[in-house]
């Protein structure tokens, strides 16, 4: 995040007041940008002026009254009904509504042809992390390289810059990369806890364990990736799909055991047993993100 003497202090405007824009503009008033603000339902706007920032009775009416508009709306549906009829023409349109990469490149076409340059944003961060510089909150941004330059003092204030490409698309697909890494993760933690759970072990007590074994695991992201740039899914390979899938068997048995579902760590040793099946037993785990790929075996 970039300190407050560090900006322009230009003027925005945010269309969209609830808990992520509202940390949005708090955070931009706190850095001395007069900001205009508008949601839908008036009342939460309305709550933002004691902090500073002038409300506007109508989403037209924000975007006319600056040059950079920042959306942080329900969805993509939110964003074109609220700026449906709005003169577009010479804004800067930043959208850090969360939504999908096709999503992202359809509105940067919609924005480009209304006359606006066009930047989507995808926000790591829960509203409490905004405006805090120690909390390593950072959003994804892709789109127009000229808009993100131009203001990306501005976009700092709130958390950390990434741009990610011109394809407006991109933003969107590293945040929900990402999310989507999270939430494999926490399948495993919840099954974890769920393994221990009938057993005289305090969660408390297993939890730092656990966040010490996921942190140790994580670094082999870095292989994956290097196996992924090569397409060699042998190299390096420390234990081997064979021996994992043999392992599956003990996991298994110990969820049955203990009285536990193993529905959150099926579908996957489904696909290295399949994997295993096409012949890849020496190879490393990496290879079943080939199973994922929908547009394998076909023409494109």
């Amino acid at each position: 995040m970039t300190d407050k003497a560090s900006t322009s202090r230009i003027p925005l405007t945010v269309l969209g007041a609830g808990a992520m824009g509202t940390a949005l503009v708090r955070a931009w008033l706190a850095a001395g940008h007069p900001v205009t603000v508008w949601n839908r339902t008036p009342a939460r706007a309305e709550a933002l002026a004691a902090d500073g920032a002038t409300v506007a009775a109508s989403a037209a009416e924000a975007v006319a009254a600056n040059r950079l508009v920042i959306a942080c709306l329900l969805d993509d549906a939110s964003v074109g009904a609220a700026l449906d009829g709005t003169d577009l023409t010479g804004r800067d349109l930043v959208n850090l509504t969360t939504g999908t990469p096709a999503e992202g490149r359809a509105r940067a076409d919609w924005a480009t042809a209304r006359g606006a340059r066009f930047l989507d944003g995808g926000i790591m961060a829960v509203p409490p992390m905004i405006g805090d510089a120690d909390s390593g909150a950072y959003v994804f941004y892709s789109g127009s390289a000229a808009l993100f330059e131009e203001h990306r003092d501005t976009l700092a204030v709130p958390a950390g810059t990434r741009f990610v490409g011109a394809d407006a698309g991109f933003a969107a697909l590293h945040d929900v990369a990402l999310l989507s890494a999270m939430t494999g993760m926490f399948a495993g933690v919840m099954h974890a806890f769920a393994l221990i759970r009938p057993e005289d072990i305090a969660p408390k007590d297993f939890a730092p364990l656990l966040v010490g074994w996921l942190g140790a695991m994580s670094g082999a992201a870095h292989q994956a990736a290097d196996q992924l740039a090569s397409g060699d899914y042998g190299k390096g390979v420390v234990s081997n799909l064979a021996m994992q899938v043999a392992g599956n068997a003990t996991l298994l048995r110990t969820a049955e055991e203990q009285g536990v579902s193993a529905e959150l760590l099926t579908p996957y040793m489904a696909l290295m047993e399949r994997w295993l099946a096409e012949g890849h037993g020496a190879e490393d785990t990496t290879g079943v993100v080939e199973l994922l790929d929908l547009r394998r075996g076909t023409d494109t």
